[in-house]
């Protein structure tokens, strides 16, 4: 049989090289990789003992804890599917996920359990096992440490292949409702590959896991540094602590760590004594995604972490890793994503017919990876819609490129704004909102409009003890953009009542239903 690497086959060769080493960690407790190794193998049995077989998807809830990295190597060590779920959505969410994926099995942690029986009458299929994970059994569930403890580490060898499924990824349902990306072991391993040669990490790193562990970007970075032998922190608190954050930081000799916007502008926005009480030198590598960053967010980074390099992906759950803005490029590449990935190029940026744009020209964004998803779960027409030619993957995001060869994201097709006849795309609105000194963050969507088909409206969230006025940010558009792309409306809204996905994207196809439905937004 053709083999790749999996990640248990990573856990089991770092259990006999360097047995004593600690592969995983949280608040809680620390695994070795040789106790790794042996949970994670112990697990894998018990879950076919309750009759699951290769194949079968299992549901898997939980905040961030360790107990996600056995839970990844124990479902790969049997071929296994795990579907991740995100533990913000709502029962009828995660029923819909459930039934959509026919889960076999749900292993959820603590008072998540909770919302998974609300719903067990509504699944598609009944699971053959409710497994809870924390200190007290409930009625109808399984002990996760019980079934660990009553099995064997003795798994069938060889039992998985490259092409083989290792996760259905739902994705976060910005445009509608959540589709099932199905990745394979062979997809995620060489994204853990290309990880640590386009960004140069070894075994001796500590990585900081602080995006949720059901999605994508906790998935590929904790795969790369357990192929690696290295060293994975989780934060599993269930809220963001700025300062926790900087003390674990701190504590652990942290070498990476990947956050999105909101998280740097919230920690470097604590005290300059509070900051001061953390060491953060031991930080190397900084990343920052998942939303646009501006120029002096960029700056206040690299100026705290001193020893750091920051860098800027862009990807998507389907294809992947596909653009790095590297460290040397950050100032004057701003507004960029960068250029190609280990493995991703050429990119391809197309018109609706399918033919190449000119540079500067807005186009489709395809890409082309040896680690592109394998297609949407019992879904062929968005499948076949992903993809063109059959072999350039696109999640719909329309960009540019320089003359450089730099990408430069406009928006989603999916968000764009067509007024009057012309194309207004929702982030170049957004970039010239969010330069205003009071704007914390901003969201344009567009609202029907009997003249113009539709009309730029503009929801927006204000520094904390600032004040303006809708006539202020609509005379500071003019100018900065031309008159068709100015907002006709703002509506100003507190941080919380701003939807977001797990990761801080906004989420403007919600927005748009809350207008639609007279609701503030």
């Amino acid at each position: 049989m053709n083999h790749l690497l999996t990640v248990a086959d990573a856990v089991a060769a770092h259990a006999r090289l360097q047995p004593n080493k600690i592969g995983a960690r949280d608040s809680r407790r620390a695994l070795t990789f040789a106790h790794w190794h042996e949970r994670a193998g112990r697990l894998a049995s018990g879950l076919l003992s309750l009759g699951l077989v290769k194949g079968d998807r299992v549901a898997l809830l939980a905040y961030n804890c360790v107990e996600w990295m056995e839970m990844y190597v124990a479902l790969a060590r049997v071929g296994l599917v795990a579907v991740p779920i995100n533990f913000r959505l709502t029962a009828p969410e995660i029923a819909y996920i459930a039934s959509h994926c026919e889960a076999c099995a749900f292993i959820a942690q603590g008072e998540l359990r909770d919302r998974v029986d609300s719903i067990r009458a509504e699944l598609a299929i009944a699971p053959q096992a409710y497994i809870g994970i924390g200190p007290e059994v409930a009625s109808g569930w399984q002990d996760y440490e019980a079934l660990i403890e009553a099995a064997e580490n003795d798994n069938p060898a060889d039992a998985v292949g490259p092409a083989d499924p290792c996760a259905l990824m739902y994705t976060s349902g910005t445009t509608g409702r959540p589709k099932g990306a199905i990745r394979s072991h062979e997809g995620n391993t060489l994204i853990a590959l290309a990880t640590a040669l386009e960004m140069g990490f070894t075994r001796h790193d500590t990585a900081l896991l602080v995006m949720p562990m059901c999605h994508a970007n906790s998935l590929y970075f904790s795969h790369t540094f357990t192929h690696l032998g290295a060293t994975c922190v989780i934060d599993d608190r269930k809220s963001f602590d700025p300062e926790a954050l900087l003390a674990t930081l701190a504590r652990e000799k942290v070498t990476f760590t990947s956050l999105v916007p909101t998280h740097y502008i919230m920690m470097l926005g604590l005290p300059e004594a509070t900051k001061a009480k953390y060491d953060v030198g031991a930080v190397e590598k900084l990343m920052i995604s998942s939303a646009p960053a501006r120029k002096e967010t960029k700056l206040a980074v690299l100026e705290h972490f001193r020893n750091g390099r920051l860098y800027e992906l862009y990807g998507s759950t389907e294809a992947g890793w596909v653009t790095l803005l590297r460290p040397e490029e950050q100032i004057d590449r701003l507004g960029s994503v960068g250029r190609e990935w280990a493995g991703s190029g050429p990119i391809r940026l197309l018109d609706a017919h399918g033919n190449e744009v000119p540079d500067g020209e807005v186009g489709e964004l395809y890409s082309r990876t040896p680690y592109v998803f394998d297609g949407y779960w019992k879904n062929p027409a968005k499948t076949e819609e992903a993809f063109h030619d059959g072999a350039w993957c696109s999640v719909g995001d329309m960009a540019r490129r320089d003359a450089e060869g730099y990408i430069h994201l406009v928006d989603r097709k999916s968000n764009m704004i067509i007024t009057g006849g012309e194309n207004v795309y929702p982030s170049e609105v957004e970039g010239v909102i969010g330069a205003h000194p009071k704007v914390k963050d901003v969201a344009v969507v567009g609202v029907p409009h009997d003249k113009w088909g539709e009309a730029v409206h503009a929801v927006v969230v204000l520094h904390e003890e600032t004040e303006a006025t809708e006539a202020e940010l609509l005379d500071w558009c003019r100018g900065r953009i031309a008159g068709y792309k100015r907002p006709h409306s703002v509506r100003f809204v507190a941080d919380a009542e701003m939807p977001r996905t797990a990761t801080g994207k906004i989420l403007h196809r919600m927005l748009r239903e809350r207008l639609a439905c007279g609701q503030p937004g």
